[in-house]
């Protein structure tokens, strides 16, 4: 049974070398990262687009059956990423009705995994954020002939910010993704093996140095993500705050 001082020696020279290689700037892990940060932000780009669109018109909408609708947009977020992963992997597989596509254990799997986990959580946050703006503003634009596909869009660019914040949110969560691009993508190196899925075999073959090297770098990928949060919470409080102090104040006349 190992010691704790050996242990501790173990995860030392782990972390030595794994800090060499991010500083040595290795070829097979920066392939492995650009690889992952591809995947993720083709994904991205791809479920904001729908995401946004569908999101903002939902949030203005009013029809039959949107409650149901939006219980099923709810339950989407909760969904495991294995079971997206599971379901693209039928659609894909030969026998599947997209198998003559010919996309399983490919970069364009790994991508359509991905923005199919990330579509909902762009859609509910968009329809979230868009249908309180419409609480806010949505009397007066209705006052102005507004259409409800006009009015997701005027709201949509009034929280364009927040917005910017969900486009951001969405992107940790696709790069930080591990069991659907596993299934769909098959971990082959040089083609589909993106950081999680790298992480997961290496620390398997006991190759802890790249495994903690890759740890490292995703960590720092999510911890810029959430610093570009708070840099435009804080610059969207700042606009709001200027924008209060340009509105001037009524002028009060008083009657003699």
């Amino acid at each position: 049974m190992a010691t704790i001082p050996q242990v501790m020696t173990s995860f030392t020279d782990s972390a030595a070398t794994a800090l060499q290689l991010i500083a040595s700037l290795d070829p097979g892990l920066l392939a492995i990262v650009g690889r992952s940060l591809s995947v993720s932000a083709t994904a991205c780009a791809i479920a904001c687009v729908l995401g946004l669109a569908f999101g903002a018109w939902l949030g203005v909408a009013r029809f039959a059956g949107r409650a149901a609708l939006l219980t099923v947009l709810n339950t989407f977020l909760a969904v495991p990423s294995v079971v997206v992963g599971l379901v693209v992997y039928l659609l894909l597989s030969r026998s599947g009705p997209l198998g003559f596509l010919g996309w399983l254990f490919t970069f364009k799997a790994m991508v359509l995994a991905q923005a199919i986990l990330v579509l909902p959580v762009v859609t509910a946050l968009t329809r979230q954020a868009v249908e309180d703006a419409e609480g806010t503003h949505g009397e007066q634009l209705r006052s102005l002939g507004a259409k409800p596909f006009v009015r997701s869009l005027l709201l949509a660019w009034d929280e364009r910010y927040a917005l910017l914040t969900v486009m951001i949110a969405s992107f940790g969560r696709a790069v930080s993704e591990v069991g659907a691009v596993m299934i769909v993508g098959g971990n082959i190196e040089g083609f589909t093996r993106v950081m999680t899925t790298a992480i997961a075999l290496e620390t398997s073959k006991g190759d802890l140095p790249l495994a903690l090297g890759l740890g490292l770098i995703l960590l720092g990928v999510v911890l810029f993500l959430n610093v570009m949060i708070s840099l435009v919470r804080r610059w969207r409080e700042r606009q709001e705050v200027r924008g209060s102090r340009e509105v001037p104040a009524p002028v009060l006349e008083i009657s003699t």
